[in-house]
């Protein structure tokens, strides 16, 4: 048996579908970008059939990647299955992940159908996906909670059927280590055929077991995880990326597994997926937290000072941290900013130079000397508002004040008319400000959550504004960027703005599409 273990990725599947807002094809192809540079060796990337959104972000994505694995996730339905391989098709080399329940509970009250039946069902599926490539993944939902009768008996037909590929999740987290690594070893101990296929496994972290739970099922013969960057997903999430990552490399003279994953990536790739997916990373987080290298206790920083290793198992380095310098002011040219992103682990492809040069001395003059954390958050609002701007932001005052009505004045350019200016009185000075926006847009838009952060460090940090806010019954992610938590509230209203225009456009162009087959 191969002592590699296969790393397939679901955060724009199942950590995608957990978000409060959903992400752009384009913010899809970003975090996409960011997992094959990371190495992952499978990515999931969406259920084509839910929307034509995401079976055209599923699409776009399987068109560009070229070193990972792209995958689409199907019930075991024709049709599903038909949508998965259609969105696919246009990619090298693609897999198709097609699932059914197979515990008593969902048998019996969500699928309301014998197990026999349901095998039927499973065996058609893979079959069927066989015809269309000759990479299938059948996933047991609700693995945890099968009776092991039950489920070696879907494994082995699965296998028979042409599934090269056998997923075992822990679909609710149910299980203990103990527990899910028994019914790894019993499947190895039972089913004739199982040499056939990799065995995978998929934790949910519900107890917090996800982790223990899929490096026990390693222990026991599994060679493939599913995880998620960050650990996002449905309700508690799934399994953490970079901890299995980072277990399996960090204990790999104990445990004797491999993966391609390039730890390096781990800190830039988490940075960026918390960012567009608007999932803050609490701080006492494993590997990516911001206190995951810190040391408070006067005795684990003298033991630090002495030997790094006394009290850190893996330096901040091999995961892609690197110390912050103040080396960068408005007088630092073009090369230095590249050489900074060069030493900061970027590629030249990864950003707009002009973009971001632009960006970084409108903030030098503003706050004097731009640290390397600045460089990134500028980079990376840079790519989130790299989508045509309809609405944009021109001058903003306010008059605000104890015992003042707080009144906002606004210009703004949309689209080739000329700019428009508008004033008008709220509930605090960011309210008279989305009040003006709003009555310029004409569009009617609902507050659903707005939320502040620091990115840096002291009083001259960056502010960053997240807003999720609702439109005709969708809901959008904004975020603006500013050393003004005024500008930085209306830059991340306008980003709405913008979503909601572009969508429109979508729609207009799906009728013209429509019309025209008709005709």
């Amino acid at each position: 048996m191969s002592d590699q273990v296969i790393i397939f990725d679901t955060t724009l599947r199942d950590g995608e579908q957990a978000l409060s807002a959903s992400l752009t094809v384009k913010e899809k192809l970003q975090i996409a970008f960011a997992l094959e540079r990371l190495g992952v060796d499978v990515m999931e990337v969406g259920f084509p059939i839910s929307s034509p959104g995401d079976f055209e972000s599923v699409q776009t994505i399987a068109k560009e990647i070229k070193n990972s694995r792209v995958c689409a996730l199907s019930r075991a339905l024709p049709k599903d299955i038909d949508a998965a391989a259609q969105a696919l098709k246009v990619a090298d080399a693609f897999r198709i992940h097609t699932f059914i329940s197979t515990s008593t509970i969902h048998v019996e009250n969500k699928l309301k159908r014998s197990f026999d039946d349901v095998l039927e069902m499973a065996v058609n599926a893979v079959k069927y996906a066989r015809n269309l490539t000759d990479d299938v993944e059948f996933s047991c939902e609700d693995a945890g909670r099968t009776p092991i009768d039950n489920l070696c008996r879907m494994v082995e037909e699965a296998i028979k059927a042409g599934a090269r590929t056998i997923n075992i999740p822990d679909t609710v987290g149910y299980t203990i280590p103990s527990e899910f690594g028994g019914i790894i070893k019993t499947l190895y101990q039972r089913v004739p055929n199982i040499d056939q296929a990799v065995i995978s496994v998929h934790c949910h972290d519900d107890l917090g077991m996800s982790v223990a739970n899929s490096i026990t099922a390693v222990e026991n013969g599994a060679r493939q995880i599913e995880c998620t960057m960050n650990g996002i997903g449905e309700r508690a999430g799934n399994c953490s990326l970079e901890e299995v990552a980072m277990i399996l490399t960090t204990r790999q003279a104990k445990m004797g597994f491999t993966t391609n994953i390039n730890p390096v990536e781990i800190s830039r790739t988490s940075q960026l997926v918390s960012q567009l997916c608007n999932m803050p990373i609490q701080s006492n987080k494993a590997i990516v937290g911001a206190n995951a290298f810190s040391h408070s206790s006067g005795i684990h920083q003298d033991g630090v000072l002495k030997s790094q290793n006394t009290y850190e198992i893996m330096t901040p380095e091999s995961v892609g941290l690197l110390t912050n310098k103040l080396n960068l002011t408005s007088r630092s040219g073009r090369h230095v900013i590249q050489h900074r992103m060069q030493e900061l682990g970027y590629r030249d492809s990864d950003y707009d130079m002009e973009e971001l040069y632009t960006s970084f001395l409108e903030l030098a003059d503003k706050k004097g000397q731009v640290f390397d954390y600045d460089l990134e958050a500028l980079m990376f609002f840079n790519q989130v508002n790299s989508e045509p701007e309809f609405y944009k932001l021109g001058n903003i005052s306010v008059l605000s004040g104890s015992g003042l009505v707080a009144t906002a004045t606004v210009t703004m350019q949309i689209g080739d008319q000329q700019k428009v200016v508008e004033a008008a009185t709220g509930n605090g000075p960011i309210d008279a400000a989305y009040q003006c926006l709003m009555r310029i847009s004409g569009l009617d838009i609902t507050m659903e959550s707005y939320k502040i952060s620091g990115k840096g460090e002291g009083k001259d940090a960056l502010g960053q504004v997240d807003i999720v806010a609702s439109y005709n019954g969708q809901k959008f992610h904004g975020i603006g960027l500013s050393t003004d938590i005024i500008e930085s509230s209306a830059l991340a209203l306008v980003h709405v703005m913008n979503h909601i225009n572009l969508a429109k456009e979508v729609e207009e162009q799906k009728k013209q599409r429509l019309q025209t087959e008709q005709v």
